[in-house]
């Protein structure tokens, strides 16, 4: 592993991942540049836009939602935030996000330490359309257990999506 070395990113800048049709992340702090300390990017997801319901066991997520309106259902907690809403999503705690607005929103997620964001880093000038699902499972396993998603029950469905 390098010594981070401090940076600035301008911006525009950052490495963009193309995720789905008018879906993607603007990747600002990846795990390598940071020795391995954190990642960062910026996701633009349109209405409807939703995350499997997942967890990490090696790193916290925090999402800020900057623009646009989010579900959030963390364990069994649902809550629904516009911008300035933050959330806190600890390692090894089920969680999953939704676009529930009628508009397109933003949200900018952090992880801590890198090793999830490695998903997003693996999946960089990939087709979006080249991913399946069970790929992206395989990739978030291929990452030392860093994600691990796992088909939502119909009662996990209903309450995010």
């Amino acid at each position: 592993m390098t010594e981070a070395k401090g940076f600035v990113v301008p911006p525009g800048g950052g490495r963009v991942l193309d995720m789905a049709p008018d879906r993607f992340a603007a990747l600002k702090l990846l795990s390598g540049e940071t020795a391995e300390s954190v990642m960062l990017f910026v996701e633009t997801a349109p209405a409807g836009t939703e995350t499997t319901f997942h967890l990490h066991r090696d790193s916290d997520e925090v999402a800020y939602v900057l623009s646009g309106e989010i579900t959030f259902k963390i364990g069994a907690e649902v809550t629904v935030g516009g911008p300035g809403t933050c959330a806190f999503m600890p390692r090894s705690i089920p969680h999953a996000w939704k676009n529930t607005g009628a508009q397109t929103g933003e949200v900018l997620f952090f992880y801590s330490p890198a090793g999830a964001g490695k998903f997003f880093e693996a999946r960089l000038g990939q087709p979006a359309a080249s991913i399946t699902d069970a790929e992206a499972i395989e990739m978030r396993k291929r990452h030392a257990g860093r994600s691990s998603a796992r088909p939502r029950s119909e009662a996990e469905r209903s309450i995010v999506g």
